[in-house]
C-alpha cells in the first residue's frame, strides 16, 4: 500500500530539470529563435469542450480505428478469453517454473467482481497471454535463425525516443509512439512555440486502443487556454482524463478556481499558486512588458504569471512520479496531476500534440527498457539460485513489481538479492508480475523470466487496484511451491536488508502467529471520495482497520500464510484493495479461529524514504539502491544515500 511521500530522488528532480531546461534553451537561442510569427496553418480544433468526441482532433480526415467488421468489431465471450488463460501450453521447465502460482488463482479469477478492475484485467490478460505465447511458439519454431535473433534485438524497449524538428504539425496532429509505456522517472518534454491565431493547444498521453473501441483512453489530457474558455477569460490549464466507458472525468484547473482547495501531489502543488493572469505591474530589468512569463515580487505580494505565451519558446516537461503526472516549464513547477484508478502510467503508449503550437522537438526519456544479456558481465552473478529440494528455508520473499520496471528488477538483483543468505539458496526471493497490455513488454518480461528464474508471472494484467491478488499469491508460493519459517512481502523499490531481517526474527524467537513489521493498529478508512485510498461503506463499514503492518516490508510466520491459503481454498478470504490492510484483516480472521497472533513492530522499517539504521528503506530508485549497497560493504553500516 502506497502512502504520500516524496523519494530524495524526487528532490533531486528540480535541480536537474532546471539545468536540463536552461541547456536545451541555450542550444536554441544560438539558432536565434527568439519569437515566431502567427502560423498560417492554425487548427481550429485545438480544444474541445467536454463532452465533444475526444480525438475528433487527431482523425479528422480519416476514417474512424476500427472499421474492419473481420477483426475489430468481433466480440470474443469473456469465458473464453479467460479460459485460455489457463489452457495446456507446450512450455520448456523454464516456462513452467515462471507459472509456479499461475493456475492456483483460476478460481480468484471466477469471482472477478469482487474488486475494482478485475474483469477487466482477466479479459486483458486473455488476449495478452495468447499472443505472448504465439510470440513464444515463433521464437522457438525460429529458434538458431540468426535473422530472427536480430530482429528480436531490434524490438528492444528503447529509453530514449526523440523528435527534432517536429513541425510536421497537420490536421492529424503529431504523434510520438511509446511502445513501452511510462514508469516513474520517465519524463516528456515538448520544445515549442505557441503560435497561429489563439495559441491554444493540447498534450495527450494515451493508452492502446481497446477491442470493440474507436478511439483510446487518454490517460492524461493537457489542454493550454491561452484566451480563456466558456468559464473564464485569463489563460488557464485544464488537466482531465477520457474513456470509452466513462467519458470525460472531472477537470482540474490551474489557476483553480478555489485555491483553497488544492492539493498536493507527491509534495508537489496541484496548480502552482502563482500561476494566473498577468497583472503587468512589477516586471524584471530588461524584460518585455507583455511577455506574462516573465515575473517578480515587489516584497508585500506575488505576483501572478502564466507559464506559456503566443510567440515565446517553451521548454515543457511531464514528469512521471510515485503519485502522478508533473509538469515543469522551463524548470518551474507548474501542475501535478494524480493518476486516476485504471489510467496508470504504464498504459501510455503514444504523445500526442495538436493545436497552435510550432514544434521544435519532442523527447521521451528515462523510458523502461531491459538490459541486453549479451552484454552482462556477471550474469551468472545475478540467475537465481535453484530451489532447494525439500530443504526448509529461513525466509521467502516475494516483491511486487509491475512489467515494465525493468530497472528496478535488476537493482534488487545487483543488491540485496546479493545477499549470502539469498546466493545460497536459505532464503528465496522472487518477483510477482502481471502481465501488460502491450506485446512487445510481455516479451521483454517473458525473456527476462527466462534468463533469472526469479519471476512469477500472474494471469491478470497489473492494475494498482489488484495488487491483493499478488499478496495472496505470495502466500500461495510459500506454502505450496517452498516451506519457509516465515513469508515476507515488499516492493521493488525497497531495499530489505535480508541480514537484519533475519537477525530480528531470530531475537523475536516466534515462529507461530507473527506479524513483523511497521505495524499500524490505528488507521481508520479514507471516506474522502478524492483519496487514491478512498474506501466505501461497503467495503469496510467499521471506523477502524484491525491492525496491519505497512506494505513496504512484512513478514508472516508460515502459519499464517496457509491459513490465507486455506481460506482462499475455501472461497472465504475476503478480498480488499488495500493489500497491506487486508493481510491485517486475514490475520484478524484467523485470531477468531483460535490462533494466537503476536504484532512485532520494527520502527526501522521505513514507510516513506530512508534513514540510517534503516532495516527496509522504501521509494529508492535505482541508484539509490546501488548507493545503499555500495555504502554497506564498504563501511559495514546502513547508511543513506542522498539528503
Amino acid at each position: 500500500m502506497l502512502h504520500k511521500g516524496v523519494s530524495s530522488e524526487m528532490k533531486k528532480w528540480y535541480v536537474g530539470v532546471l539545468v536540463a531546461s536552461l541547456f536545451m534553451l541555450v542550444i536554441l537561442l544560438r539558432y536565434g529563435i527568439t519569437k515566431y510569427p502567427v502560423s498560417e496553418n492554425y487548427l481550429t480544433s485545438s480544444f474541445a469542450p467536454n463532452k465533444t468526441k475526444p480525438l475528433e482532433w487527431i482523425n479528422s480526415g480519416a476514417p474512424p480505428a476500427v472499421q474492419n467488421p473481420e477483426n475489430g468489431s468481433q466480440v470474443v465471450p469473456a469465458d473464453t478469453i479467460i479460459s485460455a488463460l489457463f489452457a495446456q501450453r507446450n512450455l520448456s521447465n523454464e516456462g513452467k517454473q515462471t507459472l509456479q502460482t499461475w493456475n492456483h488463482l483460476k478460481h480468484l479469477i471466477e469471482n472477478a467482481h469482487v474488486l475494482p478492475n478485475a474483469i477487466k484485467a482477466t479479459k486483458e490478460a486473455g488476449h495478452a497471454w495468447n499472443d505472448l505465447m504465439a510470440s513464444v511458439e515463433a521464437e522457438r519454431l525460429a529458434y538458431g535463425n540468426e535473422s530472427f535473433h536480430r530482429k528480436g534485438k531490434e524490438k528492444q524497449c528503447p529509453h530514449f525516443l526523440s523528435e527534432m524538428n517536429a513541425t510536421g504539425l497537420d490536421n492529424s496532429g503529431f504523434k510520438l509512439q511509446v511502445p513501452c509505456g511510462l514508469t516513474q522517472g520517465s519524463s516528456i518534454t515538448v520544445i515549442g512555440i505557441p503560435s497561429g491565431l489563439l495559441g491554444n493547444f493540447r498534450i495527450d498521453l494515451t493508452g492502446e486502443l481497446l477491442p470493440g473501441e474507436s478511439d483510446p483512453p487518454i490517460i492524461l489530457h493537457y489542454n493550454v487556454r491561452l484566451h480563456g474558455d466558456k468559464i473564464t477569460d485569463g489563460p488557464v490549464i485544464v488537466q482531465n482524463t477520457w474513456t470509452a466507458a466513462h467519458d470525460w472525468g472531472e477537470e482540474e484547473r490551474c489557476p483553480s478556481p478555489d485555491p483553497k482547495k488544492i492539493k498536493k501531489v507527491d509534495e508537489l502543488e496541484q496548480c502552482n499558486k502563482m500561476v494566473g493572469k498577468d497583472d503587468n505591474r512589477v516586471l524584471a530589468v530588461g524584460t518585455h512588458s507583455n511577455d506574462s512569463r516573465k515575473f517578480v515580487s515587489d516584497g508585500s505580494k506575488t505576483k501572478t504569471y502564466f507559464p506559456f505565451k503566443q510567440g515565446y519558446l517553451s521548454v515543457a516537461t511531464l514528469r512521471v512520479g510515485t503519485e502522478g503526472i508533473q509538469m515543469t516549464v522551463d524548470g518551474k513547477h507548474i501542475t501535478s496531476f494524480t493518476v486516476r484508478e485504471s489510467l496508470e502510467p504504464w498504459l501510455v503508449s503514444e504523445v500526442r500534440i495538436s493545436g497552435d503550437i510550432k514544434l521544435i522537438s519532442v523527447v521521451a526519456s528515462g523510458l523502461p527498457t531491459s538490459e541486453d544479456t549479451d552484454h552482462i558481465i556477471d550474469l551468472d552473478a545475478l540467475i537465481s539460485p535453484p530451489l532447494p529440494y525439500r530443504k526448509p528455508l529461513d525466509l521467502f520473499v516475494g516483491v511486487f513489481s509491475t512489467a515494465n520496471n525493468f530497472k528496478r528488477r535488476m537493482a534488487v538483483r545487483r543488491t540485496w538479492m546479493q545477499y549470502p543468505a539469498v546466493r545460497s539458496g536459505a532464503v528465496v526471493v522472487r518477483f510477482f508480475v502481471g502481465l501488460h497490455r502491450n506485446q512487445m513488454v510481455n516479451d521483454e518480461l517473458w525473456n527476462e523470466a527466462q534468463t533469472y528464474h526469479d519471476i512469477q508471472l500472474m494471469p491478470f494484467v497489473d492494475y494498482y487496484s489488484l495488487i491483493t491478488w499478488k499478496t495472496l499469491a505470495i502466500c500461495i508460493f510459500g506454502t505450496e511451491v517452498v516451506s519457509p519459517k516465515f513469508v515476507m512481502k515488499t516492493d521493488d523499490d525497497s531495499f530489505v536488508r535480508v541480514d537484519e531481517v533475519l537477525a530480528s526474527l531470530n531475537r523475536i524467537n516466534v515462529i507461530h502467529g507473527l506479524l513483523y513489521g511497521l505495524i499500524n493498529s490505528d488507521s481508520q478508512p479514507h471516506r474522502n471520495p478524492d483519496s487514491k485510498w478512498y474506501i466505501t461503506n461497503e467495503e469496510w463499514a467499521d471506523a477502524k482497520y484491525p491492525p496491519f503492518a505497512h506494505g513496504p516490508g512484512y513478514v508472516v510466520s508460515s502459519d499464517i500464510a496457509k491459513a490465507v491459503c486455506k481460506k482462499h481454498k475455501k472461497g472465504r478470504l475476503k478480498m480488499f484493495k488495500l493489500e497491506d490492510v487486508a493481510m491485517g484483516m486475514w490475520i484478524a480472521d484467523v485470531q477468531k479461529g483460535g490462533l494466537k497472533v503476536r504484532y512485532e513492530k520494527d520502527e526501522r522499517i521505513f514507510n516513506e524514504g530512508c534513514k540510517d539504521g534503516y532495516v527496509v528503506a522504501h521509494y529508492q530508485g535505482p541508484r539509490e539502491m546501488l548507493c545503499l549497497w555500495q555504502k554497506l560493504n564498504e563501511g559495514k553500516r546502513a547508511k543513506c544515500c542522498g539528503e
